[in-house]
């Protein structure tokens, strides 16, 4: 039901855009594209998926062999999953994934999605605020916006850093979060505690964890503004660092099914200054085919697990 609402509240969104920018008006922008750029834009896809999978192997403890062709398929698996399961459950369904495959035990492999998705967090958080505060046009609104980004990601270093700042964090939830939830927060904090553990055990593992995080990261933000590029319009890189994980972030907000419709009209706000709203709008629908693509070719996999787990 829950899902039902979020696409109809996506199919709304994107009905009051389209019916003031004009539908032809958005043809047109594609049309009039570079297939040269536009080409190159959608292929980032492979390279980001292709480094998300390495990553998923550094996360693995040493003694724990996941091959590179395991992790692609796992990576695509998830990515299905995000699309129809709210909250990113996917990435959930991965660590079961993991564990009926024999990788590792159920808690570890929970601990290491929340570890993934933690640095998936803090890099999108680190680059927006890097952006923010470049950004050349700085109003009152952008402002507050880099100190909520500052703020955000501070928080995220001590939830990763300190565990009595967690222990706090996770208590104060539990007592506020529903009766329903109270279980799942307490699953969580559990994961936390043992992501939190291993996390620090290696630094060597740490740097290539970080490292790998802020790179794939920067290729996202630099697949959107190959996106700009390929709809022949212009914004400077470093704008691009500050605007395209606002609009990111928009699109993590609970409304809407896997972020269209606000993620498309952050995106108009946002890059108003720069080029017109039916431009806006192609650049929308690019940015959820970074979401669809991964989806589409993990189906097969997808199959192959759930025959698996069955």
């Amino acid at each position: 039901m829950k899902r039902l609402i979020s696409l109809t509240v996506s199919l709304l969104i994107l009905a009051i855009l389209y019916w003031k920018i004009e539908l032809d008006r958005l043809i047109e922008v594609f049309q009039n594209g570079d297939p040269g750029w536009m080409f190159i834009s959608l292929g980032m896809v492979i390279p980001i998926t292709l480094l998300t999978s390495q990553r998923l192997r550094f996360l693995m403890p040493p003694k724990h062999n996941l091959k590179f062709g395991e992790a692609n398929r796992l990576i695509l698996a998830a990515s299905v999953l995000n699309m129809v399961l709210p909250s990113k459950a996917g990435d959930i369904a991965k660590a079961y994934f993991m564990r009926d495959r024999g990788h590792l035990n159920g808690s570890l492999a929970l601990s290491l999605v929340v570890l993934e998705k933690a640095c998936d967090m803090l890099s999108l958080l680190l680059w927006c605020l890097f952006g923010l505060l470049l950004y050349p046009q700085k109003d009152e609104l952008f402002s507050w916006m880099a100190i909520a980004i500052f703020l955000s990601l501070s928080g995220g270093i001590l939830l990763l850093s300190y565990t009595q700042f967690a222990k706090v964090v996770f208590k104060i939830g539990h007592q506020l979060a529903p009766k329903k939830f109270k279980m799942r927060f307490t699953q969580l904090q559990y994961a936390w505690s043992e992501m939190h553990s291993y996390f620090w055990r290696d630094k060597l593992q740490q740097k290539k964890i970080v490292g790998t995080s802020l790179f794939i990261w920067l290729l996202h933000l630099l697949q959107i503004w190959f996106f700009i590029l390929a709809l022949k319009a212009w914004v400077p890189f470093l704008t691009n660092l500050a605007l395209s994980p606002l609009a990111i972030l928009a699109g993590l907000l609970p409304l809407t099914f896997a972020g269209v419709g606000t993620r498309d009209a952050a995106l108009i706000l946002f890059y108003g200054p720069y080029f017109d709203a039916p431009t806006g709008a192609a650049l929308g629908l690019l940015c959820t085919s970074r979401y669809f693509l991964p989806a589409i070719g993990g189906i097969p996999f997808l199959q192959h697990y759930l025959r698996i787990t069955r």
